[in-house]
């Protein structure tokens, strides 16, 4: 079984072969996601924001470290460290919006979170086939995406600007999702690929998102 989960992958354009600096431009370009989460870190403490908008911002760290160990340790044990820091940070940016940005109560906050969550786990579900192999296994950011286009728009609409960060992610957001999705289908003419830029306007967007979290994101404002 162990050597199942170590056995390589190779699921990206720049990948030659199994060896640990086989994508290198990959590797490199998740420095995005340290430099977004290092200057979240000093605006969150600049502005006095606090301990769970900081937390984000080291998250966002952790997304740029686990991505890098996988576009380095290709395996499916690897793999698992660039998700789950992913899907972490979403949750807890979406409880971000509900409880600082739209001021709810624990009680309410969870209630939606859950209720969101189990629609659009609904939706990713119940994605076909063909659509989930075409877009390269980029449906699976369906939820993501649904977060900040439908959280931000409330946030936006109850008057907080963080809602309008929110959707300026979104919209980053789909344009990294084009680079993900086409980086199989270049390989002939572009061999670098361009999951490059999946990884550095992935990084702009959660900049972004760390910008809201700073400026707008204290207790009570």
């Amino acid at each position: 079984m162990w050597q199942t989960l170590v056995t390589p992958v190779d699921l990206y354009c720049e990948r030659g072969g199994p060896e640990f600096w086989a994508e290198p431009v990959n590797a490199l370009t998740n420095m995005a996601f340290l430099v977004a989460g290092l200057w979240g870190v000093r605006e969150v403490r600049r502005r006095g924001t606090g301990i769970y908008a900081e937390m984000l911002a080291w998250w966002v760290m952790a997304i740029g470290i686990g991505s890098a160990l996988f576009h380095t340790f290709a395996n499916h044990v690897t793999v698992w460290a660039d998700v789950l820091p992913i899907a972490g940070f979403t949750l807890a940016y979406t409880l971000f919006n509900l409880r600082r940005f739209l001021g709810m109560k624990w009680g309410k906050a969870i209630a939606i979170f859950f209720a969101f969550y189990a629609v659009t786990g609904l939706l990713t579900w119940a994605v076909p086939d063909w659509l989930r192999q075409a877009s390269n296994g980029t449906t699976g950011y369906l939820p993501p995406f649904l977060a900040l286009a439908f959280f931000g728009a409330w946030v936006a609409a109850s008057g907080n600007r963080a809602g309008w960060y929110n959707l300026a992610g979104s919209a980053i957001f789909v344009v990294s999702v084009i680079f993900r999705t086409i980086d199989p289908l270049v390989c002939g003419s572009f061999p670098l690929g361009t999951h490059f830029l999946w990884h550095i306007l992935n990084g702009l967007m959660l900049g972004v998102l760390l910008a809201a979290a700073a400026r707008f994101g204290k207790v009570g404002q």
